[in-house]
């Protein structure tokens, strides 16, 4: 069944193309695709378009639809085209005419704009209480950890002291910003486009105020031509986002594949969170962390495959809109699998004390010691040559210790004033 056939039938050849995975992606939109319909017949029995007894009929038909939907029983048979054309057969069988009517003063276009927008709700809700879980265990890690002392790098080359306090809890403060995107892209997706039709709005007298408050979005794409061109705008919004979590969780995870080598050995993991090698009878391989940092660094190019996709269209609906989905949805799905392992393993990290008894860490310390010579009366520049000169005449001592005041550094983490900013931007 396809909505806009007419009786002619359609190539077999371009009909697989043109349909492509579409049923199997649609899947997840069959209880947004109910929750739309329902809106959109109690709209429509408002203004008189239904009976009561119509409207009455396809909502608790399409109820049934969603509990369906929910258990896994919904399914797309390769006779229709996607999950609209499947509903509509549904409520047809069912319900007879009243089925016929549910598409009157809508279009595909719309219908799927408000699927992708209801299911988008539900997914950047769901990833941020996924972020701020992760941000939980690490700054738990943060504070377990504060004082324990750690190489800092720039260029991989050891530079100055770090703190595990300070490395757990700046991925955590990190994953603030991502919020703060998560929620701009909550804020593009929370807009009601049913009602611009095939962009062009309706003849009809709809009630598009109606239908906003039923599906709780917090307000209206007003112009159904800005509604039409929305779609890719949200979907791109959505990914950048997605992107930015993707990053952090990247840099984490590259972080601890390194920390793990036995050439720094900071960190370990337990046997369960790694794998062995099929030749090498030592190997214990942070194989999860590898994973999550390519899944995430492919995440990272989503935002760009939208663009190409979209960057070029004029106003108005085209094909080409149907391939975001293709990207998005599995996208989607990896990233919050990505932040489910990494929310299973990050609290079995351990971490090696006493890293800095190695003296090839001796220099970490080299700013502390110019820094206490200028407190106490040198000129920067000339307490820098005078350990430079140390250094290089080898009778350099280090104090192995810090005493850093400031906000954010090693002896002042600000965990307090972390949480309480993730606090305020959740």
């Amino acid at each position: 069944m396809k909505l806009w056939e007419k009786g002619i039938p359609t190539d077999k050849q371009i009909e697989h193309f043109t349909v492509g995975n579409d049923r199997e992606l649609d899947l997840v939109l069959a209880k947004y695709d109910a929750l739309g319909s329902i809106a959109h017949a109690k709209m429509l029995g408002q203004i008189g378009l239904l009976t009561a007894s119509e409207t009455d009929s396809l909502v608790v038909a399409l109820k049934e639809i969603i509990v369906d939907a929910e258990a896994g029983n919904f399914e797309i048979e390769d006779s229709f085209e996607d999950v609209h054309s499947k509903i509509e057969y549904l409520l047809t069988v069912k319900l007879g005419d009243a089925g016929k009517k549910i598409h009157t003063a809508r279009s595909r276009n719309d219908q799927v704009m408000v699927d992708v927008n209801l299911y988008l709700k539900d997914v950047v809700i769901d990833m941020k209480e996924q972020v701020k879980t992760t941000f939980d265990l690490l700054m738990e890690m943060a504070d377990k950890y504060q004082n324990v002392l750690l190489p800092g790098y720039t260029h991989l080359q050891i530079a100055m002291p770090s703190s595990f306090g300070m490395w757990f809890s700046a991925y955590a403060e990190s994953l603030i910003d991502d919020i703060i995107l998560l929620n701009a892209a909550l804020k593009v997706v929370d807009q009601n486009p049913l009602g611009s039709a095939a962009g062009y709005g309706s003849s009809f007298p709809i009630d598009r105020h109606f239908t906003t408050k039923e599906l709780r979005f917090e307000t209206l794409k007003f112009n159904s031509v800005a509604a039409q061109m929305s779609r890719g705008k949200s979907e791109k919004i959505v990914a950048f986002a997605m992107s930015s979590v993707a990053a952090t969780l990247a840099k984490f995870s590259m972080d601890v594949c390194l920390y793990m080598s036995q050439n720094f050995d900071f960190i370990g993991l337990p046997a369960h969170l790694t794998t062995g090698s099929s030749i090498m009878p030592h190997k214990k391989n942070p194989d999860v962390f590898e994973l999550i940092r390519g899944k995430c660094n492919k995440i990272q190019a989503l935002p760009y495959e939208i663009t190409l996709i979209t960057n070029n269209l004029p106003s108005g609906y085209h094909r080409d809109l149907q391939l975001l989905k293709e990207g998005l949805f599995p996208a989607i799905q990896n990233l919050k699998a990505c932040l489910d392992i990494a929310i299973f393993s990050i609290k079995d990290i351990t971490v090696k004390d006493n890293i800095l008894a190695d003296k090839k860490y001796n220099y970490l310390f080299t700013v502390d010691t110019l820094n206490e010579m200028v407190v106490a009366g040198m000129p920067f520049r000339d307490a820098y040559k005078a350990v430079a000169e140390q250094l290089e005449a080898g009778t350099y001592e280090s104090p192995k210790a810090t005493q850093h005041t400031h906000e954010g550094s090693i002896n002042n983490l600000c965990l307090t004033e972390i949480k309480e900013k993730m606090h305020r931007a959740y």
